[in-house]
């Protein structure tokens, strides 16, 4: 299967999306067939702060309309800050949408994860993954969702991660397993991995970036389908 990507957003991300499908694809023996088109980070960031759902959506679903001519069968989000307006763009999209968010639900539940403390923008720590999670407790560092947010803003822009931010991130972690008794801490920013890589917390760390791509190599290789995946249509 032919799989398209949202991809810029921001560019970080959308540089591990590549590698890590690709190391899926190569794992298994099999090629991928992979289109990705670039979006406007700082444009998904107005939309964002804003709430302006159709605004974002018009936008994916242009860019989800190339990669259709393109030979794309499917589309996917590189971006879970940017699935805040998912299901207006369901309605919209020329392709089948493949979630980032609700394969998380049942792979935390698989894993025994019974609350699960999150990172990410301040919509995904503000809403709980957007309401999502039905099988397991989300939990955020309520009074620091600002900065937090902000500092993965800046992050994501830039592409890089410093000392210091790396450092609030793994703190924050460190303190939601302490504080809040998270079984685990999300990546649910997908330019985390730029802090978190190579990185020993001493807590659970789960990416949600691999959650997806897991799904996206399934779809790829044909271990799965779209009616069986967590496609919309």
């Amino acid at each position: 299967m032919h799989i398209g990507l949202v991809g810029g957003i921001g560019v970080a991300a959308t540089v591990v999306y590549y590698q890590r499908l690709s190391a899926a694809m190569a794992a298994r023996g099999a090629t991928l067939e992979l289109t990705i088109v670039h979006a406007d980070v700082q444009e998904l960031i107005r939309n964002n702060l804003a709430d302006n759902r159709e605004a974002q959506a018009e936008v994916y679903a242009r860019l989800i309309d190339r990669l259709k001519s393109a030979g794309a069968d499917c589309a996917a989000i590189t971006s879970l800050g940017g699935h805040f307006c998912y299901d207006q763009t369901v309605a919209i999209s020329s392709l089948p949408l493949i979630s980032a968010v609700k394969p998380l639900d049942a792979y935390f539940a698989d894993q025994g994860f019974q609350t699960v403390g999150l990172l990410g923008t301040r919509v995904v720590m503000r809403t709980g993954l957007y309401g999502q999670l039905q099988r397991t407790h989300p939990v955020a560092l309520v009074d620091e969702i600002e900065v937090l947010g902000q500092t993965y803003q800046d992050m994501a822009v830039a592409g890089e991660c410093s000392d210091q931010q790396r450092a609030m991130f793994l703190d924050a972690g460190q303190r939601m397993v302490k504080d809040l008794g998270a079984d685990a801490v999300v990546l649910a920013g997908t330019d985390l991995n730029l802090a978190f890589d190579g990185q020993e917390p001493g807590y659970t760390v789960v990416d949600a970036l691999d959650v997806h791509v897991d799904v996206l190599a399934r779809l790829a290789c044909g271990e799965a389908s779209l009616r069986d995946s967590d496609a919309d249509f």
